[in-house]
């Protein structure tokens, strides 16, 4: 029997914070056409990040996006990740593209920064609760896509936040980029959000109803 091909996968971690610790795991398949479409959310189940992105063309930009239970046109994470890994190789993309449509990439300093509309991620419940503490007691089992946060200094825009995400097969997500792109549109500034065990995303609108996300991203 012939021995099936090997798949390699690179797992940078985006949203990392200043010190590069923390950040969402990220499968990255570079050579997305070999894996055949039918196969692929078998593989992203199989490998059990928050999501997986099969690259299958690094020259244009294009690539997809599956959790372990689904795909998605557009995630935060995932296209933050992309833009770094294809520019480890040369390619400082201006532009991706997801199936949700094209993305501007912009890079300031160590932070990536990639713009999307709010309406191409999911439709998360943003709930605002009074204190950071309150978020950090909530409990895992819930329901529905809810991104919990509260302001800890609203004057400098700095955020506590945690996500929760069963419905795609991911109990509390690390960092969320496609729930901190449209926090930062529907308040309409700058924010600098804490999620997880201590990830850290940048968001703020942009023009012609547009937002953006940004963040570190470290291999490994």
């Amino acid at each position: 029997m012939a021995k099936p091909p090997e798949i390699q996968v690179r797992v940078p971690r985006v949203f990392c914070d200043a010190d590069g610790r923390f950040g969402n795991p990220l499968g990255v398949v570079r050579d997305g056409p070999s894996v055949p479409e039918d196969d692929r959310q078998a593989l992203a189940t199989h490998l059990g990040y928050s999501e997986t992105v099969f690259i299958d063309d690094g020259e244009r930009g294009v690539y997809r996006i599956f959790t372990p239970e689904v795909e998605l046109p557009f995630a935060g994470h995932p296209t933050v990740g992309t833009a770094w890994v294809l520019a480890q190789e040369g390619l400082e993309l201006d532009v991706l593209r997801p199936p949700a449509g094209e993305v501007a990439v912009t890079r300031e300093g160590d932070v990536t920064w990639v713009r999307a509309k709010p309406e191409w991620c999911p439709p998360w419940e943003l709930r605002e609760y009074a204190t950071a503490e309150e978020v950090d007691a909530l409990p895992l089992a819930r329901r529905g896509l809810l991104y919990a946060w509260a302001w800890v200094d609203e004057t400098a825009g700095l955020i506590r936040a945690r996500c929760f995400v069963p419905e795609v097969g991911v109990e509390e997500d690390e960092a969320t980029g496609s729930a901190a792109l449209p926090l930062a549109a529907t308040l309409r500034r700058e924010i600098e959000v804490h999620q997880g065990e201590g990830s850290v995303l940048f968001a703020r609108p942009a023009e012609d109803g547009y937002a953006e996300v940004g963040g570190r991203v470290v291999e490994g």
